[in-house]
């Protein structure tokens, strides 16, 4: 299967250099970035720290004088483009590259034109823009978890924040994370009461675009599901000798979860003997 090819569009006024590489590396895990421009008027001073930056990523700085003050004309111009790649009709996705709202309509029409929609911004991003986008990264959260992950993950204060700009009924958060589990799972239970994570995984995507593990401090789906205490995760292999291995989860029964409160369960390795 090929690459995604990908346009990387990022607003310079509205996001810091610090983040490049957290922004490539996150974009490479989609598909094969075909064009990378940057939007700011770089006349500006204030734009000075990106020059190593573009240099060193082949990023191309698109200039775009401030006509007016108080008036994006940034936003318009990187709006202006991505209709124009849009319809050259060679891209299969776009990487929108802010934490400004104005993008919602832009994610929104190229949704609907079908290509797949990448938002990326800091945690201070608004909930329509996020909900716009059919994934949304957080790149300040991401960047603060590049340490080795924590035995016990907790939710860092840009959760909060992110959770205090975008309301509950746009971001997920560890209060809410289990109920929602909880709810998937009874949607998805084919009657033995258990999922595979997988699944689960794909569907908290695609009504949370903003949901990563990494929010929460985790590196992997199955170690931050398995945190959860009213959960039970655990590795099988394939019945009939198949050596493949799958990974699935269930809510513990409410008596066992009232007397673990507070634990977290690790995944529990199966031997493969039942079905």
């Amino acid at each position: 299967m090929e690459d995604l090819k990908l346009a990387i569009l990022i607003d310079a006024d509205n996001i810091s250099p610090k983040y490049v590489k957290v922004i490539l590396d996150e974009a490479a895990s989609f598909g094969v970035a075909a064009c990378k421009r940057i939007y700011g008027d770089w006349s500006d001073t204030r734009l000075k720290s990106w020059k190593d930056a573009l240099l060193n990523n082949s990023i191309i700085p698109i200039q775009q004088y401030s006509y007016t003050t108080g008036k994006n004309a940034t936003d318009s111009a990187m709006i202006i483009d991505a209709m124009d790649l849009l319809y050259g009709g060679n891209l299969d996705g776009f990487c929108i590259v802010s934490s400004d709202s104005d993008f919602t309509r832009l994610a929104a029409r190229l949704r609907e034109a079908g290509k797949l929609v990448i938002g990326m911004g800091e945690s201070k991003a608004l909930g329509p823009f996020v909900k716009a986008c059919d994934q949304f990264k957080y790149l300040d959260l991401i960047l603060d978890h590049g340490e080795p992950e924590a035995e016990n993950p907790v939710a860092p204060a840009a959760e909060t924040d992110a959770l205090a700009n975008a309301g509950d009924d746009t971001a997920i958060n560890r209060d809410s994370i289990e109920r929602i589990v909880r709810g998937l799972i009874g949607e998805m239970d084919d009657g033995t009461g258990w999922v595979r994570t997988s699944r689960v995984g794909d569907q908290l995507i695609k009504r949370y675009p903003d949901f990563d593990v990494r929010n929460f401090g985790s590196k992997s789906l199955n170690k931050f599901l398995a945190s959860l205490p009213e959960m039970e995760v655990e590795e099988r292999i394939l019945a009939n000798g198949n050596p493949i291995q799958f990974v699935r989860i269930r809510p513990l029964p409410k008596k066992t979860a009232a007397r673990r409160p507070g634990t977290k369960k690790a995944p529990r390795r199966s031997t493969g003997k039942r079905k």
